[in-house]
């Protein structure tokens, strides 16, 4: 299962049934779970802690010092969830002092030139497609979609169960539920179909679709909204969810299209 090319460090922990392919490379530092898969040219790299069942395509790297001027060589890791898929020439970079770590959660698929970098936390079953660019602390939750060649600029926090465009330049927070796109990118509406894929009944989509009435169509800002929202919509997890969410926003989040930005779109 591990070929005699590849380059496997003796301290590796290597797990049950893996397979490395010819001209991987596995360093000293790694742990790789039982069943994973890494291909040819793939490169697994010093504190890197890989997951059950993960596939590692030709070229990817993990575990590569962060490209950020404050790291001075401490000991911080990346972290790869089990089931998680890796495509070709993704380059994923340990944490700096700020989170320790890189984390990619569980059942994740991460298409091909993608970047994740420092102290990025990536929940689980999320969808990053091609050339997706993430800046430093990046923050993603869990089964958000993000289309091919956006970017997030550093600190930036996506909520879960959200479908990005492609292409989109994300510089403000993206609340959860919800669908966003345009230029500049822009409340879209609720992901109505993603939560109905996994199994959000119609009261709760009903619920969420009035919290985001509230939010963007009534011309309340948005302490007013958040009052409105208190009074008038039930409890319910995902109401907290979105209240935390934007209460904990550092970005701001972001605005609904304006008329001009509609029509440009069009």
């Amino acid at each position: 299962m591990i070929s005699p090319k590849a380059h496997i460090h003796p301290e590796a922990q290597i797990g049950k049934n893996v397979r490395i392919d010819p001209f991987a490379v596995v360093d000293g530092k790694v742990t790789v779970g039982d069943g994973t898969h890494i291909m040819s040219g793939a490169k697994i790299l010093d504190y890197s802690i890989i997951g059950k069942n993960c596939r590692i395509f030709p070229n990817a790297t993990i575990g590569g010092i962060p490209q950020d001027l404050k790291f001075e060589g401490e000991e911080t890791t990346v972290e790869i969830g089990d089931g998680t898929t890796i495509r070709e020439c993704v380059t994923v970079n340990r944490g700096t002092r700020d989170k320790w770590k890189t984390l990619v959660g569980k059942n994740c698929l991460l298409m091909a030139y993608c970047h994740i970098a420092h102290d990025c936390i990536i929940g689980d079953h999320v969808i990053i497609a091609n050339a997706v660019q993430l800046a430093g602390h990046v923050e993603i939750g869990d089964y958000a979609n993000i289309g091919g060649l956006a970017a997030a600029i550093q600190f930036s926090k996506i909520g879960a169960h959200t479908y990005i465009a492609g292409s989109s330049e994300i510089i403000k927070d993206v609340p959860p539920y919800i669908k966003a796109g345009r230029v500049p990118l822009s409340y879209a509406g609720v992901n109505s179909i993603g939560l109905q894929r996994r199994g959000f009944s119609s009261e709760k989509i009903n619920s969420i679709m009035e919290i985001y009435r509230i939010i963007y169509l009534r011309g309340f800002n948005i302490s007013q909204a958040i009052e409105c929202i208190n009074t008038t919509v039930p409890d319910s997890e995902e109401k907290t969810e979105i209240l935390n969410f934007i209460h904990n926003s550092k970005k701001g989040i972001l605005k609904l299209a304006s008329k001009d930005a509609i029509e440009e779109n069009v």
